[in-house]
């Protein structure tokens, strides 16, 4: 790990890494415009609710098969560059959606900004680490993250607002334009390190990708990311706006107001989950089974309800799901903490990879079984077709916990002498991860 920032360096700091957490926000808000906009999207396009999740699955399918080559590339060449790259990709597919006729055309749009999201996260977590302290970095990992949200608020209010009032070609134009804004102010900012550090480009480790797949605590943080933030995911990015219109019966300002509320939710319950999993390491992993199994209930309890739910009920289901995406981050540290710094990248990436699977697969599953009952455009939408369809979600917390409690039997069962022969936190990690 790299050594303490001196004080002298921490305003710097700070502004480096609030530039690299304002390029991730510019790509969540790439990455979940279609959330607040889906129904728009579905009458521009005249495209069913199975073919517009396969936009959205796309997009997560480019961002799910780059993360490994995004982990890869920014151990290479270093953070600023991936970033400054991820928000260039980001303005291009805004722009190419934002004048997109042919539905392929906004195909290829969405690619690319699953492309520019896909390297940015994974270049920020690189990043934190060169300018902060090791005992901080778990926390500004966790700030990073939340924050980015405020990305996802911006879709689901000013970006919606702006697409009903202006249009969707101006709304998308000035989405993408300050995505470029965001590339110049990275370039202009955004150091690798700090003056006379090592750059994390210069930092090579035998074994790379290889050594990092084959480290239990890795695969043990990749299936805690499976589980963690796909249903909240699966509502913030596609279903959430549909689901509560179509389904609950709900007004859109209430729907746009519940959106905002579940990422609210990510930014208050995230330090949270921070401070616990840093004061309790041996707690992190129950911490995230907590997390699963409560948005399970609480998912289970909204589609139970007879009838629409009430708002009071909505209200406290969208902030537990709003705990998923913090409760993924701490799947990150738990990878951290079982690599050595030249393989942060590489694990990052194979563990972002885990919730987007997840997310990708209920996502498309969720818009075809909702084609086959007969609610394949917004004015079919029904209450009955979503409680069906988002059952999806059920087979897959099964899986991803299972996955979990195997990979953590893997850890305790590792021998502390092969985890000290890889040259990394391993023998330490073991004991105190589950």
């Amino acid at each position: 790990m790299t050594a303490p920032v001196p004080p002298r360096r921490s305003g710097r700091a700070l502004l480096v890494w609030g530039v690299a957490v304002l390029a991730y926000a510019a790509a969540v808000l790439g990455r979940s415009s279609l959330a607040a906009t889906g129904v728009t999207a579905a009458e521009r396009f005249g495209v069913s609710s199975g073919v517009l999740s396969l936009l959205a699955v796309l997009q997560l399918a480019v961002y799910a098969a780059l993360q490994v080559p995004a982990g890869v590339l920014v151990d290479r060449v270093g953070p600023r560059r991936v970033i400054a790259g991820g928000a260039v990709l980001v303005a291009a597919g805004q722009a190419v959606l934002a004048l997109a006729a042919p539905f392929w055309l906004a195909v290829a749009g969405r690619m690319l900004v699953g492309a520019g999201d896909a390297v940015t996260f994974v270049s920020v977590l690189r990043l934190i680490p060169s300018w902060f302290p090791a005992r901080r970095v778990p926390l500004y990992n966790q700030l990073a993250g939340i924050l980015g949200q405020l990305g996802q608020v911006i879709s689901a209010v000013p970006l919606a607002a702006f697409v009903a009032g202006a249009g969707w070609t101006p709304a998308y134009l000035a989405a993408g334009g300050t995505a470029v804004l965001v590339a110049v102010l990275v370039l202009a900012v955004v150091r690798d390190g700090p003056a006379g550090a090592a750059a994390p480009a210069a930092t090579r480790t035998a074994g790379g990708l290889g050594a990092a797949l084959r480290e239990p605590g890795v695969r043990l943080a990749f299936w805690c990311h499976l589980a963690s933030p796909f249903p909240g995911n699966v509502f913030g990015l596609l279903w959430g706006f549909p689901f509560l219109i179509g389904g609950e019966g709900v007004t859109s300002g209430t729907a746009r107001g519940l959106l905002a509320l579940y990422v609210a939710a990510g930014i208050a319950i995230g330090p949270l989950l921070g401070t616990l999993a840093g004061r309790f390491p041996r707690r992190r992993v129950r911490l995230i089974v907590a997390s699963v199994v409560s948005q399970a209930l609480a998912w289970l309890v909204v589609l139970a309800w007879p009838g629409p739910a009430p708002v009071a009920l909505l209200v406290a289901f969208v902030v537990v799901i709003g705990g998923g995406g913090p409760a993924s981050l701490v799947a990150f540290d738990i990878a951290r903490a079982a690599v050595p710094p030249a393989r942060i990248g590489r694990a990052s990436g194979i563990v972002n990879v885990g919730g987007f699977v997840s997310t990708i697969t209920v996502v498309l599953l969720v818009g075809l079984l909702l084609d086959v009952q007969g609610a394949g455009a917004p004015a079919d939408y029904t209450l009955a077709a979503f409680r069906v369809a988002m059952l999806v979600q059920v087979p897959v917390w099964l899986v991803a916990l299972a996955g979990i409690a195997r990979a953590s039997r893997r850890v305790r069962a590792r021998p502390a002498a092969q985890s000290a022969a890889d040259g990394n936190a391993g023998a330490r990690f073991s004991r105190s991860a589950v």
